[in-house]
């Protein structure tokens, strides 16, 4: 499976780390997957997101909710 989030579509990004001196080495940063557990068409399904993304959905149920 792909460090892709399948709700936002977010992917790793590339850059460099800098050293003291300003030397650049090449680095990647990588999505926050995790496994979480929601709710889809009344059933509980484990999907891998990003925490950003799940926060998101758990940000708008509870505003449908109120």
């Amino acid at each position: 499976m792909s460090r892709k989030c399948p709700i936002t579509g977010k992917g790793p990004m590339s850059g460099n780390n800098r050293s003291h001196s300003v030397r650049a080495t090449r680095r990647k940063w990588n999505v926050n997957m995790q496994k979480h557990v929601i709710e889809i068409n009344g059933q509980k399904v484990e999907v891998k997101m990003s925490s950003r993304a799940y926060r998101t959905l758990m940000k708008s149920t509870k505003t449908k909710a109120e």
